[in-house]
């Protein structure tokens, strides 16, 4: 089994397309103008907007609804992502703060209320263990 991508479900495709552009450096790919994905250091974020919900089952999911997942992404400084995205990362949850296993995070919000934290491992053991995952 591979897992291969998380989709978000949202009333505004070209919104949260734009952000996650933004936030990722990646450019998206089109399939139709109610769905895109961004290639993400080997993961995929597809895009899809409501009118594809119905194509799997009407009513399975719902737009800006989630308070239960929250997106990672890795960076090499979240501090300088921090100082360089204060433009379009208005929803900060939580500024760059050290966790206790070893992660430096920036926890924002996007456009839909999702949450997305930035982070850069920072303590040995944090550090080993990302370098050890980039290897395989």
């Amino acid at each position: 089994m591979d897992f291969v991508s998380i989709r978000i479900i949202t009333g505004n495709v070209a919104r949260l397309v734009e952000f996650y552009e933004r936030a990722t450096g990646a450019r998206a790919t089109w399939a139709t103008e109610d769905f895109a994905e961004l290639e993400i250091g080997g993961a995929t974020l597809a895009i899809a907007g409501t009118r594809t919900v119905p194509l799997f089952a009407p009513g399975s999911a719902r737009p800006a609804d989630n308070r239960s997942v929250i997106l990672e992404l890795l960076v090499d400084d979240v501090d300088r992502v921090h100082r360089n995205s204060r433009d379009f990362l208005a929803d900060v949850v939580t500024e760059p703060t050290t966790m206790p296993w070893g992660n430096r995070s920036l926890l924002v919000r996007d456009p839909d209320g999702h949450l997305v934290n930035f982070f850069t491992p920072v303590t040995p053991a944090a550090v080993d263990k990302f370098a050890r995952a980039r290897r395989s």
